[in-house]
């Protein structure tokens, strides 16, 4: 169900400011709660919390990273896809380029460009790697580590259909103004717990991608 929600008010920045912002505010320190169960990404919400020290304790954590890929267009976009619909995990869900970090990969941020080139084809002579936004934990024992770049236009994407259907861009100006943040609430364990989600068009963004969205707003807008 839908919960209220006190909203701040979101001010439109400029491309330059965003990305300048983002580079003052983001570093590629790798954190220990990547790869340490015992940590716990704190997701703000106490449910959601709770049910991270289970999952924790329960099954093996997952490290994951992604690429949120701000395209510095005249009015910038963020690059998203639509997983497969045969995939065994999130399929048909809205996604940034990403995956699971494999031992061959040297940092999270080569896992990241690895993973959006394998996907869709993204070049990496497109990609400027700014710096890694907050770990972010799942329901599925993923600890997903995004890193966040500035993609130059010009690029044309290959898409893997083994792993995307689709992929598609948003308007950052739309994903970073906190009337669009919606907040829903569901159960699990009997235990009450909060999640994003952002419609836009006929695309319904939630779960852990609106909920990294909602984390580059407040440390890019709020801050």
């Amino acid at each position: 169900m839908n919960e209220p929600m006190l909203r701040p008010e979101s001010k439109a920045i400029s491309s330059a400011e965003f990305f300048d912002r983002a580079r003052a505010r983001l570093r590629f320190d790798v954190p220990a709660g990547l790869t340490d169960p015992s940590i716990i990404p704190p997701g703000g919400d106490q449910g959601t919390d709770r049910m991270l020290q289970m999952i924790a304790r329960e099954r093996p954590i997952r490290p994951a990273a992604v690429l949120i890929a701000v395209v510095d267009r005249p009015e910038p976009t963020v690059l998203l896809t639509q997983r497969a619909a045969h995939l065994n995990d999130h399929a048909g869900q809205i996604s940034f380029p990403g995956g699971k970090i494999d031992a061959t990969d040297g940092s999270p941020l080569d896992a990241a460009l690895r993973e959006a080139r394998e996907e869709i084809g993204l070049g990496r002579e497109f990609i400027d790697p700014i710096g890694y936004l907050d770990l972010y934990a799942t329901s599925f024992g993923f600890r997903i580590l995004p890193t966040v770049a500035r993609v130059a236009p010009g690029f044309e994407l290959s898409i893997n259909p083994a792993e995307v259907d689709e992929a598609f861009e948003v308007p950052l100006a739309f994903l970073m103004n906190a009337e669009n943040h919606q907040l829903h609430s569901k159960e699990f364990r009997g235990i009450p717990r909060s999640f994003y989600a952002m419609p836009f068009a006929e695309r319904y963004i939630w779960g852990a991608t609106a909920g990294i969205l909602r984390v580059l707003y407040e440390r890019i807008y709020l801050l």
